[in-house]
């Protein structure tokens, strides 16, 4: 057994990738660092944990302090650990993927002097540490739980057309899926809830439906 006092001291960080359909869009939120290093680099919200604080708490508050969102679904997708990913000290990140219906208001801090919504794909050039492997990663974990679970239904409001749904998949997958396919099939997964409307046919998914029992077989709208 070695000596833990041996080993190297690392510290451990959280960084949350939000996505949220904004002006009919994927986009996500990136800030703008105002300390080095990266400074004056858009990067993901996020920062060190800190003692006696669980990982999913330390997102929510880095979330909050740095961009003033809050209450919103988080959950964690992934770990980053490559030596040199911060020129600082060797530091391993949990990061966290984050969904919303609507845009939250922002505000800036001292340390993120902005805060901006930025299209999936149209990010800018260059981002702070590893952030674009953390977003490339984030991206590919959502498009991933499309087919067997109700993720991508965090990026609707409550009551919804399936016109909408359809308009999230293809926004997701960056795809062009066939609309009538893809309406059928999404009506038998069995998970939504017909909601009386004047104006349009609405839905929610049903309260009742088991992460065990979602299956969207989306490929087949190809």
């Amino acid at each position: 057994m070695t000596n833990p006092t041996t080993h190297a001291s690392i510290a451990v960080t959280v960084d949350v990738v939000l996505f949220c359909m904004y002006q009919n869009t994927l986009h996500l939120l990136l800030v703008a660092r105002k300390y080095p290093p990266f400074a004056g680099a858009w990067a993901l919200p996020g920062g060190f944990v800190e003692a006696n604080e669980t990982l999913a708490d330390a997102a929510r508050r880095e979330l909050y302090e740095e961009t003033s969102v809050s209450e919103l679904y988080i959950e964690q997708f992934y770990t980053f650990g490559d030596p040199g990913r911060d020129p600082r000290r060797q530091c391993v990140s949990i990061a966290h993927i984050g969904l919303c219906d609507t845009p939250p208001p922002l505000a800036t801090s001292d340390e993120t002097p902005q805060v901006q919504w930025h299209p999936l794909d149209h990010l800018p050039p260059v981002l702070a540490f590893d952030h674009q492997q953390i977003i490339t990663k984030a991206h590919t974990y959502l498009q991933s739980h499309l087919e067997y679970t109700t993720l991508a239904f965090k990026l609707l409001p409550p009551r919804f057309t399936l016109a909408a749904v359809h308009h999230v998949y293809q926004q997701i997958l960056g795809e062009a899926l066939n609309r009538a396919i893809f309406e059928g099939l999404l009506r038998a997964t069995g998970a939504l809830i017909a909601v009386p409307h004047h104006h349009q046919p609405l839905f929610c998914l049903d309260p009742h439906c088991g992460a065990d029992q979602f299956v969207l077989r989306w490929r087949e709208a190809r």
